[in-house]
């Protein structure tokens, strides 16, 4: 594999920074996770943190040297990411289990795999253009998809900010995963929390990692994002990857992969673990089964919204 990867975060007007990015990859295959703690819960940077070392200790309990069930791995790591979260409640006896958003993104043999839960983004972008995007597990994107609000609303109606989907939840979370992407040299993998997207609209997130290198373009698009939003911004992160492919030029930010060593990982998630982690090879199946469908309908129930502000 050849990419680049450049990530970065600003605190924004807040009082501390509750986002979480990082990456891991081996010879074969690549992770990119960005994590938004619920500042309208406790300790959602706690709820963000465990949620990337849990998942980034899976994919290197699990990168051998790659991904064997890629929607396996991801929707497993996501359950075990809630269930560390509540494990971390009840341990530390909080009155609330802190809450998260969450995106990941599995890229291996020239394929491109995403996740995600409450309204942190995955973006996948070519020649400027965006060929797909996550849906926000929100109220207002509901209401819109039913017909009820028009798109125009979506930055401005009072129901913007209010999730039906995180980790640490009482319910379940319902891991949406996309269809697998095939990647082309200069396509670019964006993943960003809502202080960068809900500043920024789509086209202007495109334009910057079109006209520059991810390198330039990512810190350029925090910088005017945190600007533009003044005292009330948001913390604002966000992850890209550009995919240098198989006949791509190499620049001086050019990962190559194959010289790694067969085995190793390298990884920008270095905080270790609260507590020993139980294997995704151990998951039971019929409770897999039947959390999925436990779940199903939650995304129409209003009544389980969550607040982030």
């Amino acid at each position: 594999m050849r990419f680049s990867v450049y990530q970065e975060s600003n605190i924004g007007g807040r009082k501390s920074n509750q986002d979480r990015m990082g990456y891991c990859f081996t010879r074969d295959t690549l992770l990119l996770l960005l994590a938004d703690g619920m500042g309208g819960h406790i300790q959602g940077e706690q709820a963000a943190t465990i949620a990337m070392q849990t998942i980034g200790a899976l994919f290197q309990q699990n990168a051998n040297p790659y991904v064997k069930k890629p929607e396996r791995f991801l929707e497993d790591s996501f359950f075990a990411a809630h269930r560390e979260i509540h494990r971390y409640r009840a341990i530390n006896n909080l009155p609330e289990t802190p809450r998260t958003t969450i995106v990941a993104c599995l890229i291996q043999h020239g394929n491109a795999l995403w996740a995600h839960c409450g309204d942190s983004r995955a973006y996948w972008m070519r020649n400027g253009q965006i060929l797909a995007r996550t849906r926000d597990h929100s109220r207002i994107e509901t209401l819109i998809a039913q017909g009820k609000v028009d798109p125009s609303e979506r930055d401005t109606h009072p129901e913007r900010n209010k999730l039906f989907n995180c980790l640490g939840a009482p319910n379940m979370p319902i891991v949406e995963i996309s269809r697998r992407a095939n990647l082309q040299g200069g396509d670019v993998v964006l993943l960003c929390s809502d202080g960068l997207w809900s500043t920024l609209p789509d086209h202007v997130l495109a334009q910057h990692l079109h006209n520059s290198t991810i390198v330039r373009a990512v810190p350029e698009m925090i910088r005017t994002a945190a600007g533009i939003a003044g005292k009330r911004s948001d913390n604002v992160t966000a992850l890209a990857m550009m995919w240098e492919g198989s006949g791509s030029l190499q620049d001086s930010t050019t990962i190559t992969t194959n010289i790694l060593p067969v085995g190793s990982v390298t990884t920008t998630i270095q905080a270790p673990r609260h507590a020993d982690l139980e294997s995704a090879d151990n998951f039971n199946d019929n409770e897999i089964e039947k959390a999925i469908e436990e779940i199903r309908g939650a995304i129409e129930k209003s009544s389980r919204l969550t607040s982030k502000n």
